[in-house]
């Protein structure tokens, strides 16, 4: 399936998108249900319930606004740094080199905080007069379903809902100034996310390739498959004396390509335009205002 949230007629949706991604057909929420997107049906799932009967007619997807499928996670986003080789060796020469931790043996793993969500085309906010290192990282993202701790490795890929894509956006100088990650990454509409949700049963997120443009400029392409920790790593490594819940969201990390990597960095400014396409989910396109 892919579950899309969406805005129609004013009111906030969710609802089956075809096949062929030409339309969405809304479930039977109450508002309330709503305005919690995707998460809603996760959470529903996962006590054993059903998927509610559709609530209208199928609608064309280009009649409506699409949300982010999670337009408030229920708490931080878990994400995941430097883990393509490419994108690894593409950071050890710069200003990281000196606080890089040993990649091959632990993933380095830090958060966002909710409120950065925004949806696959909605415009993000150039922070002036904060930084001037705005930076792109093209990124495939796990829901989980079920939630769970200590999670075996052979286990993991059982707790997981679906995939979308993100794109974490990141102030490379608050980054560095700082010495962590979670203050450059959270500023207000630094992750966009969609289109909509797949679900597991339809994807295979462990052999996909992931992209990114800039002003019509491919600048990342990777496949899934070149990650240094996998998947169920991750879900492994994360869930280890800490409990995931379903709707939690692992952003698994960027490929080779980022601004910052780039001889000169070359950063984004107001009026650049971000394209993130994931073979099999699609694709979010963001405006930098």
């Amino acid at each position: 399936m892919r579950i899309a949230t969406f805005t129609s007629e004013g009111l906030r949706k969710v609802g089956l998108v075809s096949a062929d991604g030409k339309t969405v057909t809304p479930l039977q929420l109450t508002p309330a249900q709503a305005d919690s997107g995707v998460l809603t049906l996760i959470e529903i799932l996962a006590r054993g319930g059903s998927l509610p009967e559709a609530s209208g007619p199928a609608v064309d997807l280009g009649e409506v606004v699409l949300d982010a499928p999670l337009p408030k996670p229920r708490r931080n986003l878990w994400c995941v740094g430097r883990n393509y080789h490419a994108h690894a060796k593409e950071l050890s020469a710069s200003v990281f080199k000196d606080n890089a931790a040993k990649t091959d043996e632990w993933p380095i793993v830090f958060t966002k905080v909710p409120e950065c969500v925004v949806g696959p085309h909605d415009e993000v906010l150039v922070p002036a007069g904060v930084s001037a290192q705005i930076d792109y990282e093209a990124e495939l993202a796990v829901v989980i379903g079920k939630g769970g701790k200590n999670i075996a490795r052979d286990a993991a890929m059982s707790h997981v809902f679906g995939y979308t894509v993100v794109n974490d956006v990141t102030a490379r100088d608050v980054q560095m100034r700082h010495g962590q990650w979670d203050l450059g990454k959270s500023f207000d509409t630094f992750c966009p996310m969609g289109p909509w949700i797949v679900t597991a049963d339809e994807f295979d997120g462990t052999k996909t390739r992931v992209r990114c443009w800039v002003n019509g400029e491919l600048r990342q392409d990777g496949p899934t498959e070149n990650m240094i920790f996998d998947i169920p790593t991750l879900i492994e490594t994360i869930s280890r004396g800490i409990t995931l819940y379903p709707g939690d969201v692992i952003a698994t990390g960027t490929p080779a390509g980022v601004g910052m990597g780039m001889n000169p960095p070359r950063y984004l400014r107001a009026g650049d335009v971000v394209r993130v396409e994931i073979d099999g989910l699609g694709a979010i396109e963001n405006k930098f205002v």
